[in-house]
């Protein structure tokens, strides 16, 4: 399944491929995410062709919910219903609830919820996350855990992640007893936990790990706590994780934070940034991002970066950017979205290029310091 075939000079920055029966994924990855199995102004073949996307997250509670598991089941599964005959990873919808705190209750069983769309009644089980994602079909899927928040004190990181456990338990249960209702494998991926107390996280990986999980992704961070406090708790976790398995940190971020953590041992993110802030106008280059609405825009009658391979780069003057979104024209958020995904996958496969040669680790930080420069 997955294949660990470099590790970077002086960091822990990795090379891999992670094969599914959709295709095989070279490592580092970011995952754009679809969460009702569309990635926001971007077509799917543009993803192919354009992003070079290898895999993409689909949203277990928002398809759940919409369109529902038996039209998606009528369909054939999340890739037919989708036309996606590439990988797909879905979460299990810890998030989402926990992100519900107003409207869902944590008990032994399972998360109990009301439906941010029409106040409607739900329960996730460990079991029944498994059976809703045996159901969408995807390549990878995630375990039911509760996120707590940041901060959080001890005693309820504590509390949490010990009832993530007890699930993660069942789900690895359910997934063992249960097999694909397509002509698909599927794999399962644990969760690591613990807030941001070190001792908590290193009890949660070893956890995790015994469970045996086809990978294992850590949860918890990229809510509210510094940056620096991600980059210790990734770092710590990584120490205690498998080499021989992929490690997924979820919900990250900047192109920047991409970096530091890849560099910490990382080798698949997913993150709604991309195409988030597109939307709002913040383009990412090579050389810092910018914000396309701002008023040094509306006369630069130059591309923003003609050697980089995107329209928005190559096709059209910064002055036409400006005006679709100052103009709230469809246009414009389908260019940026596409453009930063775009350079999202084009950065991946800059540290793959670096890892190969050695020079990872005398770029990395560099880089990430540009890449985080307001233009």
């Amino acid at each position: 399944m997955f294949d660990l075939h470099k590790t970077a000079l002086s960091t822990k920055a990795r090379m891999g491929t992670l094969s599914t029966d959709h295709g095989t994924i070279s490592t580092p990855i970011f995952m754009p995410v679809g969460t009702l199995g569309t990635v926001k102004a971007v077509k799917q073949d543009e993803l192919i062709d354009k992003v070079k996307a290898q895999i993409i997250l689909g949203n277990t509670y928002h398809l759940y919910l919409r369109p529902g598991c038996d039209i998606i089941e009528n369909a054939g599964g999340l890739h037919s219903f989708i036309n996606w005959d590439h990988p797909i990873l879905t979460d299990s919808g810890g998030y989402q609830i926990f992100s519900l705190s107003d409207n869902r209750e944590l008990k032994e069983e399972g998360a109990h919820f009301k439906s941010h769309l029409d106040g409607s009644k739900h329960l996730f089980t460990p079991e029944n996350v498994v059976d809703i994602q045996r159901t969408l079909g995807s390549d990878i899927i995630m375990v039911l855990d509760e996120c707590p928040p940041y901060p959080s004190s001890r005693d309820y990181a504590k509390e949490s992640m010990e009832l993530t456990h007890r699930w993660e338990k069942r789900g690895r249960q359910a997934f063992l007893n249960t097999s694909s209702k397509y002509e698909h494998g599927q794999f399962q991926f644990g969760i690591v936990q613990g807030g941001t107390y070190p001792d908590l996280r290193k009890e949660s990986s070893k956890y995790v790990t015994d469970l045996d999980f086809e990978g294992i992704a850590i949860g918890g961070l990229s809510v509210g706590e510094p940056t620096e406090l991600m980059y210790e708790m990734t770092d710590l976790n990584t120490d205690y994780l498998p080499e021989n398995k992929p490690r997924y940190l979820m919900g990250v971020g900047k192109p920047a934070n991409l970096l530091h953590c890849i560099a910490r041992g990382i080798d698949m993110f997913d993150c709604v940034l991309p195409t988030r802030n597109a939307r709002n106008g913040q383009i990412f280059t090579r050389n810092g991002y910018i914000n396309i609405r701002n008023a040094k825009w509306k006369n630069h009658n130059r591309p923003l970066d003609p050697d980089f391979p995107t329209d928005l780069c190559s096709q059209y003057k910064m002055s036409y950017i400006h005006h679709l979104f100052r103009n709230s024209e469809l246009l414009g958020l389908e260019l940026a979205s596409l453009h930063n995904l775009t350079f999202y996958l084009w950065l991946m496969e800059k540290v793959k290029e670096r890892i190969a040669n050695d020079s990872f680790h005398n770029w990395y930080q560099e880089k990430a310091k540009v890449l985080d420069t307001k233009i």
